[in-house]
């Protein structure tokens, strides 16, 4: 990754050498012929997979390709996918984080708790729990990046600890939700854009798509870089649009009852997709982002450029904790109480999401958009035996071995296009 020039940044000559010792340097024939990197081409393989992964659960369930599951599976991917994007990061940095489920579990109940037993707004209540989230963020970024603490140890504990914490709240005890605004925010009847709305954001996406694809190939050919075939482009660019229009009629398909219109986008999915592109904006247009990328290739060579570590791995941890409260409050509205088991299992699905994604767990290399790819695969995996009527345990053992084979391909993937891998 390269890192521009800017006041306070390193020079563009020390930032090309952190990025050649964490980057990839080489590409497969293919990806060099279409102008595309190994990451690309990598994603490219991943949309093949979800597409193929559809086609198989529909034929062997009947069902998996209907409006009602693929709303249902919008909806139950989306706060894996918000927590996913910054896990993905915190990966990219080569740090971890376990505590994700139980810090959404006990943000989740102090959020619940506060409305429900004492009666504040939920905005407030949100607010707290934001505050909350924050605190613990600080804690173990501050031990992981200024104490020195690994973050494996750090997060480790905090998985213990704040899942008791999730029962000490509240006393253990469920706290229910009834403020329609608020459970909007988790989908159901009430929480979705409906048709007409979802045909302007569809086509509002679409057309940002097509602008950053001209953009792209304006600039490139203005600044004397090689571009992509044009078919390429066009060919690319058409099948993510009729993905995404294709997406918004199957969801303004689904009807609750004959009499009432399409329940269209979910505002759980809305969330989702405010903050995969709030993240993407952060990793490719901020210095943020482009020191993340040079940590995570090499932390050494990071801090004698001038790059300073600690605090944006302290950054790091404040946005996961962000998102993990945005999470926990659509996870809340979803299930319209606040329980102790909430987030239970949740950073095993995220950390799973952002290696299936592409994310290498020596750090350096992932992307944003290779996590809600992961996100996907994980949930249509788990939604299609559900179908298939497997068994919660068969499904686990399953999608364990899935974790496995995506960390095989990514190890076989970077030593066929000469990427580094440690």
């Amino acid at each position: 990754m390269q890192v521009s020039a800017m006041p306070g940044s390193p020079t563009p000559e020390a930032a090309q050498a952190v990025s050649a010792a964490g980057a990839a340097t080489s590409a497969v024939p293919t990806a060099q012929a279409l102008q595309v990197s190994v990451q690309d081409l990598r994603l490219a393989i991943m949309a093949g997979v979800l597409v193929v992964m559809a086609l198989v659960f529909h034929v062997a369930t009947g069902n998996f390709l209907t409006p009602e599951n693929l709303y249902n599976i919008a909806q139950q991917t989306a706060v894996v996918g918000i927590v996913s994007t910054a896990v993905a990061l915190i990966i990219v940095a080569r740090q971890i984080d376990l505590s994700v489920g139980s810090v959404m579990g006990v943000v989740g109940v102090l959020i619940a708790f506060l409305m429900y037993t004492h009666g504040w707004h939920w905005v407030a209540a949100s607010l707290a729990g934001l505050a909350l989230a924050a605190c613990i963020g600080l804690y173990q970024g501050w031990l992981t990046a200024y104490v020195g603490v690994p973050s494996f140890v750090v997060t480790l504990g905090g998985l213990m600890s704040f899942r008791g914490a999730a029962f000490l709240v509240a006393d253990g005890k469920t706290q229910p939700i009834t403020d329609p605004v608020f459970l909007a925010l988790g989908g159901g009847i009430d929480g979705s854009l409906g048709p007409a709305l979802s045909w302007v954001l569809g086509f509002a996406l679409a057309a940002l798509l097509v602008w950053r694809t001209a953009m792209r190939r304006r600039s490139a050919r203005e600044h004397g870089f090689p571009q992509r075939p044009l078919w390429w482009d066009v060919l690319l660019g058409s099948f993510f649009v009729a993905v995404l229009l294709g997406l918004v009629a199957t969801l303004n398909a689904y009807r609750i009852t004959d009499e009432m219109p399409g329940q269209g986008v979910p505002i759980p999915v809305v969330i989702w997709a405010a903050v995969v592109m709030i993240v993407a904006f952060l990793v490719r247009r901020t210095r943020f982002g482009r020191y993340v990328y040079a940590i995570g290739g090499n932390p050494e060579a990071a801090l004698l450029v001038g790059i300073p570590v600690r605090r944006v791995m302290l950054k790091l941890f404040l946005l996961l904790s962000v998102l993990v409260t945005v999470a926990a409050i659509v996870s809340v509205a979803r299930l319209n109480a606040g329980t102790n088991s909430l987030g239970t299992n949740m950073e095993l699905y995220v950390i799973a999401a952002a290696v299936i994604g592409g994310v290498a767990l020596s750090g350096g290399s992932g992307s944003v958009l290779g996590s809600v790819l992961g996100a996907l695969i994980i949930q249509f995996l788990d939604s299609g035996l559900l179908l298939m009527d497997v068994s919660i345990g068969k499904r686990m053992v399953i999608i364990g071995q899935v974790l496995i084979v995506a960390v095989v391909f990514d190890v076989l993937y970077r030593r066929w296009t000469g990427e580094r891998m440690a």
